[in-house]
């Protein structure tokens, strides 16, 4: 399989590439992008637990938002210092992203479904939806040799930072404001439900432009 060309299109895709290329500049040369994959699989166990045990303390949602930015520091700084400094092996970077992409996508769905505030259900959709546009991307790169990782304006970092403001909205809703658990049950699985919601529309129009596109590169023999 030829390596497929990248394409990033969400919203904080530009400045992020540039915010990582300057800390790749700058990283002392033992570090190595395996190193930061690693890194990378931590934030995302620690944002699992802390959301598992913030039915215990809320005060665990804050270990979940410091695992989120542990998790985007080592997954999205891996394959960037890689590039910067011209050791980038394609394939196995790209088959390592698949495999650390799922299990990071199932570990912190895992969190947020034992939290008290999302549905078991409704977590285990949000991963379902999430993998499947994971595989998506996985068979446009393949067929397309294109690699588009955003849903539109929505990439991977838009996403953490939805899922930090969310927790700040919880922890706020269970120490500081004198608001019934059930409410802020009923928000925290709203806002799930709609990026659900959303993530469920972004898969629907990618499978429709996928298949009028390659129904156009593979006319219907007669």
């Amino acid at each position: 399989m030829e390596t497929a060309a990248r394409q990033m299109s969400f919203l904080l895709a530009a400045p992020e590439r540039r915010l990582l290329r300057w800390i790749a500049a700058r990283l002392p040369r033992r570090w190595m992008p395996d190193h930061l994959t690693i890194i990378g699989v931590a934030g995302a166990v620690a944002t699992g637990v802390g959301y598992a045990a913030s039915g215990v303390s809320p005060a665990w949602l804050w270990i979940a938002t410091l695992g989120l930015a542990i998790n985007w520091f080592g997954d999205s700084l891996d394959g960037t210092l890689a590039r910067v400094r011209q050791i980038e092996r394609p394939k196995y970077g790209y088959y390592l992203d698949h495999m650390v992409d799922a299990f990071n996508t199932t570990v912190i769905g895992a969190g947020i479904g034992l939290s008290p505030y999302v549905a078991a259900p409704l977590a285990l959709l949000l991963v379902i939806l999430y993998l499947a546009l994971s595989i998506n991307v996985y068979l446009e790169s393949s067929v397309h040799g294109q690699f588009d990782l955003g849903f539109g304006i929505i990439g991977p970092t838009e996403v953490r930072i939805l899922l930090v403001v969310l927790n700040t909205v919880l922890f706020a809703g269970v120490v500081w404001s004198d608001v019934a658990s059930a409410t802020i049950a009923r928000v925290a699985n709203g806002v799930v439900a709609m990026v659900c919601c959303g993530l469920a529309y972004a898969l629907v129009a990618r499978f429709r432009i996928n298949l009028v596109r390659l129904s156009r590169l593979e006319p219907p023999r007669r």
